[in-house]
């Protein structure tokens, strides 16, 4: 089935929030909610899209600080991530603070996904990968009818992940791309969690960080 989404930057962070939906249901989701739930609600009006559920990459505040209250809002679950980010989802409130964001309480997801399950969204299903490195507990999403991958923060056009935030991990971060997206195919295009789309054939051949040259 064929898989439609739109990417949403949001709050001052400009993180990529992205909806996707099924063309043929109309039924849709928020991949990483980060915030501005007003200015998403109005994308899936805009639309005229069903919005059956949130699903997050990792448990850093920029990319769930909104999912939460559009779940209570909204009554639809949140899916994701792997359950290795729940220190992360329980701190949030450390994270408001400490980021100069409205306070965002702690909370768990309705779902942890795991390396091997699936995620629907109206009859479009995407696999899930668990990719640590950036987080523990991160995952990325691949739909392979469309040949699309939505990536969290594990990689970026030209760059990676940062290593450096509580329990990240540069060797497994790398082992992450090599060994669980680049077999996904060079076509694959990826939407990251900051900045421009790009495709995992271009990362291969010019990222600094893991292109096959690196």
């Amino acid at each position: 089935m064929s898989l439609k989404y739109t990417v949403l930057p949001v709050t001052p962070y400009q993180q990529n929030c992205s909806l996707i939906w099924c063309e043929h249901t109309q039924r849709a989701a928020l991949v990483d909610p980060g915030g501005d739930e007003d200015r998403l609600l109005a994308a899936v009006a805009r639309h005229g899209l069903e919005l059956e559920k949130l699903i997050l990459t990792h448990g850093h505040l920029d990319h769930v600080g909104g999912a939460d209250r559009l779940r209570r809002q909204l009554g639809v679950p949140i899916e994701g991530p792997h359950e290795g980010d729940a220190f992360l989802l329980d701190s949030l409130p450390e994270q408001s603070r400490m980021f100069g964001f409205p306070l965002t309480e702690a909370f768990r997801p309705d779902r942890w996904l795991a390396q091997g399950d699936r995620v629907s969204v109206g009859d479009c299903h995407l696999d899930v990968h668990h990719c640590p490195g950036h987080t523990p507990g991160h995952v990325v999403l691949h739909h392979a009818e469309s040949r699309m991958c939505f990536v969290g923060d594990v990689l970026f056009k030209g760059s990676i992940g940062r290593t450096d935030f509580p329990r990240g991990n540069y060797n497994d971060l790398i082992t992450s791309i090599r060994s669980r997206l680049w077999p996904l195919g060079d076509d694959i295009t990826f939407v990251p969690g900051h900045g421009a789309l790009s495709t995992f054939g271009l990362e291969r051949r010019t990222n600094p960080f893991v292109g096959d040259g690196a």
